[in-house]
């Protein structure tokens, strides 16, 4: 009952959410506040479960280390000594499936959740591990959840971060560790970088979602202009990465993924301040980007925080 209580509070994050994953139904209608291209909460919430499908099987990917796809975003089961770390459980009424993925690989308890950031298809399952997990967020991530209607009632209260860092926390001791960390403005404002020391692997949210242009939620605090500096600090900051998972990846990425994301996101946004001086529309400097060497197998991102709204929201932070 308190999932699917939760689920349908949660059901308004879907006007807050990465849209950019899909289009509103056709001839829905968009919620005041909500970002581009969103459609009514419920009707969002249903296009959403479709489009990423049910939970998969879950995936070793290293030692103690595993990736659950479908259901939402990327998540990370992390088997430490004492139970089980899980970064973004998805979207609301998945943590059923996720709990029996778990139990394949190991029979100990959920201790912690780590939201990368305050998007439904990262954490709108919060709630439905139980009051004894640790929920763990941004703090802006935390304020963002406490800004939006979805908790506003109590159904939704279990769902919020219990815990909150600024820039770093360091979670468990020895080949446990884990590294949260905040470098700025991004995706949103308050998106977390999840690293697994032992194991040289980072899940980096939407901040790194895949390969495709940046995809920006200015209404959370994103920033077009900020993203590259933010990437820049975090490649400069964090050491002995190997391996990456996305927010939206099909699978693992290599740390110097990472890396060139840093650099193309520099190379575009010098191009749509290029652009924008020149007098060009945000379409056509959308159109006109020739993807550099090395990354033509990027996308451009599609709709809501993505595509043309995000070259929109740069064009409008370039000219204050």
């Amino acid at each position: 009952m308190v999932a699917l209580a939760a689920a349908l509070s949660l059901a308004g994050l879907a006007v807050n959410i990465c849209a950019e994953e899909a289009p509103p139904p056709s001839g829905a209608a968009q919620p005041s506040g909500a970002p581009p291209g969103a459609a009514n909460p419920a009707d969002m919430l249903q296009v959403l479960k479709k489009m990423f499908g049910p939970v998969q099987p879950i995936e070793r990917v290293a030692d103690n280390l595993y990736l659950i796809r479908g259901g939402g975003g990327n998540s990370l089961v992390w088997v430490w000594s004492k139970g089980v770390l899980l970064v973004d459980p998805k979207l609301p009424t998945s943590g059923q499936a996720i709990i029996d993925q778990i139990r394949t690989v190991t029979d100990k308890p959920i201790t912690h959740i780590v939201d990368t950031h305050v998007h439904m298809d990262h954490s709108g399952a919060n709630a439905e591990f139980g009051p004894s997990v640790e929920i763990i967020a941004q703090e802006n991530t935390r304020a963002n959840m406490l800004k939006s209607h979805q908790y506003q009632d109590d159904a939704s209260k279990p769902g919020l971060p219990t815990r909150t860092f600024a820039d770093h926390l360091r979670l468990f001791d020895g080949k446990d560790a884990v590294d949260l960390y905040y470098f700025g403005r991004a995706h949103t404002d308050g998106d977390a970088l999840v690293v697994f020391p032992s194991v040289h692997f980072m899940h980096a949210g939407d901040v790194f979602s895949r390969k495709e242009l940046p995809k920006i939620d200015f209404q959370s605090g994103g920033s077009g202009v900020e993203l590259p500096k933010t990437l820049a600090k975090a490649v400069e900051n964090i050491k002995a990465v190997d391996y990456v998972v996305g927010g939206h990846s099909d699978g693992v990425m290599a740390w110097r993924d990472f890396v060139g994301h840093a650099s193309l996101t520099r190379q575009w946004l010098e191009f749509e301040r290029a652009q924008q001086r020149a007098g060009a529309t945000p379409e056509a400097t959308l159109d006109s980007f020739v993807m550099p060497d090395g990354f033509k197998d990027y996308t451009r991102g599609l709709g809501g925080f993505g595509g043309v709204n995000s070259v929109r929201g740069t064009f409008a932070e370039l000219a204050h």
